[in-house]
């Protein structure tokens, strides 16, 4: 069992649900990546996505776009991100990492190589967000070599033929993108996710976790009483992007504590 299986299991054995923060590499700069890593565990983080920062991140909205581009004007690269979740591992061997990106930067290293380096610096998750499940069963079966898991993105235009693509090529958890659109987007139909996640996890037989528009405690309350998990990301860059530097730790660290708190309200509690 990976680390981000026995990590989903041991929640759901608790009755508890994932809380997955992301954010970008480098962004506001390199030397902050690793404690804003330390912040959002401390802050109730279960898994750690990182952006892999990438000049064309198609599936972003400006937010994240905005912290693609700070992270390689301060010359942010795939490698760099490696040594980044190398450092990270040196105190804190459990929290489970997932690089978020797109496929250009591994296939310029070299599929064999990104999985060998992914897997000895201690990355346990791979989403590349333009290698559709049905196209890379080669990229799937090298990272699950090394014990990575492959994940992948479901949305809500996914097709049945989708679902089972995913479910053969994909582990560990699948991202499902709540709404039409990029990251950042509101406009939340919590009733359609609520009508979606039964048949995606009945179909792909995994933990379904949530993104793309949940920007607040309620609105992660929400998603969190029928999803595995919930997944937040361009909330978090902008209060990376507002915060005074010497600050940005600890806001993040705050904001993640409240979305904790209210992943783990008692049914029924305060609306």
């Amino acid at each position: 069992m990976s680390k981000i299986q026995s990590t989903f299991a041991r929640l759901q054995a608790d009755g508890r649900k994932a809380l997955i923060p992301f954010i970008t590499a480098g962004d506001p700069d390199g030397e902050l990546t690793v404690p804003l890593m330390h912040a959002l565990v401390a802050g109730g983080a279960d898994i750690i996505e990182l952006g892999v920062p990438f000049s064309d991140p198609m599936a972003d909205g400006p937010t994240i776009q905005r912290a693609s581009e700070r992270a390689l004007a301060g010359g942010m690269s795939l490698r760099k991100v490696l040594a980044i979740v190398r450092t990270f591992r040196e105190t804190d061997v459990t929290t489970p990492v997932v690089l978020m990106g797109y496929a250009n930067p591994i296939e310029a290293m070299g599929v064999q190589a990104f999985a060998a380096v992914a897997s000895e610096a201690g990355v346990d998750g791979v989403l590349v967000v333009d290698y559709p499940p049905e196209e890379c069963a080669n990229f799937a079966s090298v990272v699950k070599s090394v014990g990575l898991d492959p994940i992948f993105l479901l949305a809500p235009t996914s097709s049945e033929q989708r679902f089972r693509d995913v479910a053969e090529a994909g582990s560990g958890y699948i991202y499902y993108v709540s709404l039409k659109g990029v990251t950042g987007a509101g406009h939340l139909d919590f009733d359609e996710v609520a009508r979606r996640i039964p048949v995606i996890r009945k179909a792909v037989g995994m933990p379904v976790g949530v993104g793309f528009g949940i920007r607040d405690a309620e609105s992660a309350r929400r998603i969190g009483a029928v999803a595995d998990a919930v997944v937040i990301g361009s909330r978090i860059i902008e209060e990376i992007e507002r915060s005074p530097r010497e600050a940005v730790v600890a806001n993040v660290e705050g904001f993640i504590r409240g979305i904790r708190a209210a992943l783990d309200q008692p049914a029924g509690g305060a609306q």
